[in-house]
């Protein structure tokens, strides 16, 4: 780890705007800086900046982002109206971790492609124009969705999946004032740039997410991975779906471990919505899905292994 300087920020406006690295529970940057694939010369800790509540706003909940993950979790009102967040955080990492790791940190987490940790790897991520090893390497964990000849890296989080299934809502503030984006508008595709992982602008910070009302019918996260705890997803599938009268009246859906963002295709839960479920249904759904979807080889598996998870979550959420 090369050396730094380190300094506290006594206020959100301190952090917004700042030149330095934000750091608050570290859980991904500091690996990150022992590999030296992050080297800041400036870190500013944001701990004491407060956004660390969770409370009612408009009928839904404001979960600030220093929040930690495990409180989260643990919280009533998120257990009871959007057990499918909870769900999704306590799929991921190890509780020692959750103590730590914070909402907006979360969000920001870098992908844990093989190639894009080790600097003695070509990768476009970590240094534009040098190339991408996983392209023809080892890709099991890689992208089979809205990849790119430039990156195939996967988002690892949990988190940010269930909360693009919930329709919820970004804060940010940064030096030019406030602003809101949903927050499947977040991350970004890695395209021709795949070296910036979201539309943070330099000196913005995560403040707040924000979900809507909470709905009612089943929510269900489902992570598909090697082993049964603190591994990343190969596939994960969380959703909220509800059956008025026999029929699928709602289908809210989003997708882990298979795209460089968490991955929401409205095409899918329209297909559903207003329909019988049955097994055929669902197969056609998978066929929207993964329209589109690409293998690399080593990670061919994805593609029928993300069909059965949507088909096993549909099943159980409508009874069918």
């Amino acid at each position: 780890m090369r050396a730094f300087d380190y300094a506290r920020a006594g206020s959100v406006d301190d952090a917004a705007g700042s030149a330095a690295k934000l750091i608050a529970g570290g859980t991904n940057l500091l690996d990150l800086m022992k590999l030296e694939v992050e080297t800041p010369d400036h870190l500013l800790d944001i701990n004491r900046i407060g956004l660390d509540r969770i409370e009612q706003a408009d009928g839904g909940l404001r979960i600030g982002a220093l929040v930690t993950n495990a409180d989260c979790a643990a919280d009533a009102t998120v257990r009871r109206d959007y057990p499918l967040l909870a769900r999704a955080i306590l799929a991921g990492a190890s509780p020692q971790l959750r103590n730590k790791a914070t909402t907006g940190g979360n969000l920001c987490q870098r992908t844990r492609c093989h190639y894009f940790m080790d600097l003695d790897t070509r990768c476009n991520k970590r240094q534009p124009g040098s190339g991408c090893d996983a392209i023809g390497g080892f890709n099991r964990i890689h992208a089979i969705l809205g990849a790119s000849d430039q990156c195939i890296a996967t988002y690892p989080g949990d988190m940010a999946v269930a909360l693009s299934a919930l329709d919820a809502t970004v804060e940010i503030k940064g030096k030019a004032g406030a602003r809101t984006l949903p927050l499947r508008d977040f991350h970004r595709l890695p395209g021709d740039d795949p070296s910036r992982d979201n539309v943070l602008e330099a000196g913005e910070v995560i403040t707040a997410v924000t979900l809507p009302a909470p709905v009612g019918g089943r929510q269900i996260y489902r992570k598909v991975r090697d082993r049964a705890s603190y591994a990343f997803a190969l596939v994960s599938v969380a959703a909220i779906v509800q059956v008025s009268n026999g029929r699928i009246s709602r289908a809210d859906l989003a997708f882990g471990g298979v795209a460089h963002k968490p991955w929401h295709d409205p095409a899918v839960g329209q297909a559903l919505v207003g329909q019988e479920p049955s097994p055929a249904l669902f197969d056609r759904a998978a066929d929207l899905l993964l329209r589109d979807a690409r293998g690399q080889g080593d990670n061919d598996f994805k593609i029928p292994l993300l069909r059965r998870a949507l088909a096993a979550v549909l099943t159980e959420a409508t009874g069918a």
